[in-house]
């Protein structure tokens, strides 16, 4: 796939993908749909799941602070379910190639306390945040604006690594175990990432691209280079 044949959906955003002479997707629409419908999963599931950690929050402006994470979420999800509607794609088919391996991902990695909820929503998210940035010139104008808009920082990073590295601060002995899950999500992450690259090939030829490996290799080097400085911000060892 050339920079020249990657991701072009009708200039209208109310416009319906282009299909193949048997009315499915073309292939470079499809890997729009798959990456919007996995956004939109994802951006699902981090609402529902900092709704569900903010109990574990052990003051009330902690609950505030990660509810307000949780509607973020639900905002970027709206936004995202919008533009597959427009588009002419059902939301709900778009994003249920992703529901298993993202609910796999989730239930491997549900945290024990409020701390390791924190550094998953930290670090978790910031990776697949990174990703979608490094593949988003890829994608159609429409496209790529939703993606950069729905994982702008909104100034929750702060408020973790703020409560991170004053928990660490006041009892060093946590540092190692979050260091270690922090480790283990990533790891889970890549896993679920493989699933989904074998099933979804179109999705996959988009990240690809010309199929220079050498750029994808770099790609990810700069993703793990940044989550080893997002590690040094909590005061963690990546």
């Amino acid at each position: 796939m050339t920079d020249s044949t990657v991701v072009r959906l009708a200039d209208e955003p109310s416009a319906r993908p282009a299909t193949t002479e048997g009315g499915q997707p073309a292939e470079t629409d499809q890997a729009v749909v798959d990456l919007l419908g996995l956004l939109a999963y994802g951006e699902l599931t981090a609402f529902e799941r900092l709704a569900t950690d903010a109990r574990m929050a052990p003051t009330l402006s902690d609950k505030i602070e990660l509810a307000a994470m949780a509607a973020a979420e639900f905002a970027h999800f709206e936004s995202i379910r919008r533009a597959l509607t427009d588009r002419g794609v059902d939301p709900e088919t778009a994003m249920a190639p992703f529901v298993g391996p993202l609910t796999t991902f989730h239930s491997l990695t549900a945290p024990a306390d409020w701390l390791e909820s924190l550094v998953k929503a930290y670090v978790g998210d910031n990776i697949a945040a990174d990703f979608y940035r490094a593949i988003a010139h890829r994608l159609d104008e429409d496209a790529r604006a939703l993606v950069l808009d729905v994982l702008a920082d909104t100034g929750h990073a702060a408020f973790v690594v703020e409560r991170v590295r004053a928990a660490i601060e006041a009892n060093p002995t946590v540092a190692g175990r979050l260091a270690l899950w922090a480790r283990r999500l990533v790891g889970e992450a890549l896993n679920q990432a493989q699933q989904v690259a074998v099933e979804r090939e179109a999705l996959t030829g988009l990240v690809v691209g010309e199929g220079d490996l050498e750029a994808v290799a770099d790609m990810f080097g700069g993703i793990m280079a940044a989550h080893s400085e997002r590690m040094a911000a909590l005061g963690l060892s990546g």
